[in-house]
């Protein structure tokens, strides 16, 4: 926020009109590129930036660097989170989506490994390395931004600003996926696929313009009045000590929820090009139908959040993933399109937003401002590491080692990530927060 003089006030006030779209082009964007970079992981990079003569071993090494962008948040959502309680939701959000958004556009540019060998690879993970640190803290503080910002009465529907962000995101790259991967190969893997990564560049100008616009919670600003406050702030130390139950709940809900949304979304399509010899472009347009359905499903999704409560919609979500686990895959075996398209549709744009719409409530719930983004941050991402980045790799090493290239081992993993969330979710902590607010309002700068 600009100040002017000494004890003046702002000249021109941020708006709190400019938090909504601020929260949600921030997130559009994280999943443009992460979702972007996933679908060109599965197919181009394995043959532009690995060694041709062994494909399944490309692949494989392709899709690890998707997971080592994973690896890395956990270390970008602990130190930006912890940043976040300190100094503050805005600085942090606009210095993440600077460093996420300026890496992504750099891998538009990298040359490739005819070109300058093994250094290739290296330039692609380093730069997914630091496109993670940036997307590490990026969805835990949008998500506590958005809720913070946000009446008792309208949480479920604020909070689900990220998750609709997301979406649209989702959207826009698997439109474009599909576009690049319906033209000639060759276009695609000389530079069309460079063109959206380099595209990035525009939009960082135009999402860090919005974020520098948008005011700070009310709830930190209670919270931290001053700077000699904010020296005696310990986020980290206060969450391990005081809100570890509340960072359980984040870790178990993300490490399932990631592991099955990566799973549908990333790993179906590896899957339906290389074991099923179905056109890249099918699949490729099945996320977009389902992205295009998860943008309604989401803000409905809010608003029962405020109805009927974040934990019970979380709590069907779980049933219904479970559900999903073995006719997912019977309907993508078929080789049918419109088979395929509804199974991507019923998994990526019904029953995950809906469980990613609930989130941002129901995660926000488990801690208080002082400790908020620290927890969403570590919470979601170190279990999000472990799922969401690894879950597709192991997806696809456990298909290419069964008999038969059998898809039973992968529908198992959906259902103990539906424990997981179901686990997670019966384990909320909201009660205990509440609690300890009246007990301490001062201490946790809670609101009345």
């Amino acid at each position: 926020m600009a100040l002017g003089r000494a004890g003046s006030t702002p000249r021109n006030p941020p708006s709190r009109t400019a938090v909504g779209p601020a929260v949600v082009i921030g997130s559009a964007l994280e999943w443009f590129d992460f979702y972007l970079y996933a679908s060109m992981a599965a197919l181009v990079f394995r043959k532009l930036f690995f060694p041709a003569g062994n494909p399944a071993a490309a692949t494989l090494a392709s899709m690890a660097t998707f997971a080592v962008g994973f690896l890395a948040r956990p270390f970008g959502g602990i130190l930006f989170g912890a940043l976040g309680d300190k100094f503050g939701r805005k600085n942090v959000l606009s210095a993440t989506f600077l460093l996420m958004g300026i890496s992504s556009g750099l891998i538009g540019l990298l040359p490739t490994y005819t070109t300058v060998g093994v250094t290739a690879p290296v330039l692609l993970v380093v730069l997914r390395v630091l496109q993670g640190l940036g997307a590490g803290a990026e969805l835990g503080s949008a998500t506590a931004v958005a809720y913070e910002h946000a009446d008792a009465k309208s949480r479920g529907f604020r909070g689900s600003l990220p998750a609709l962000g997301v979406n649209i995101g989702l959207f826009a790259s698997s439109l474009t996926v599909t576009v690049l991967t319906s033209l000639n190969e060759d276009f695609l893997l000389s530079w069309g696929w460079r063109v959206p990564f380099v595209a990035t560049f525009a939009l960082v100008g135009l999402g860090f313009w919005v974020r520098r616009r948008m005011p700070e919670t009310p709830e930190f600003e209670r919270t931290v009045r001053s700077k000699a406050a904010r020296k005696q702030v310990q986020p980290l130390r206060s969450m391990l000590r005081s809100d570890w139950r509340g960072l359980a709940v984040v870790m178990a809900v993300t490490l399932g929820y990631n592991g099955v949304s990566y799973i549908f979304k990333t790993f179906s399509l590896s899957y339906l090009t290389q074991f099923r010899d179905v056109p890249a472009n099918v699949g490729a347009f099945g996320i977009t139908l389902a992205s295009a359905c998860a943008i309604l499903t989401v803000p409905i999704a809010g608003r029962v959040c405020d109805v009927v409560g974040a934990k019970r919609v979380i709590l069907v979500g779980s049933v219904a993933t479970a559900a999903l686990a073995f006719p997912f895959f019977w309907l993508l075996d078929t080789g049918q399109n419109v088979l395929i398209w509804t199974a991507l549709v019923l998994a990526t744009g019904v029953v995950v937003p809906s469980m990613l719409s609930a989130q941002g409530a129901f995660l926000s719930q488990q801690f208080p401002t002082r400790t908020r983004v620290s927890g969403l941050g570590t919470g979601r991402e170190v279990g999000g590491a472990f799922s969401g980045g690894l879950a597709p790799v192991a997806a696809l090493a456990l298909v290419t080692a069964t008999p038969g290239n059998a898809t039973w081992a992968v529908s198992l993993m959906f259902v103990a990530g539906a424990a997981f969330i179901g686990a997670g979710a019966l384990f909320d902590q909201r009660k205990a927060v509440e609690a300890a607010a009246e007990r301490s309002p001062a201490a946790v700068a809670e609101p009345s």
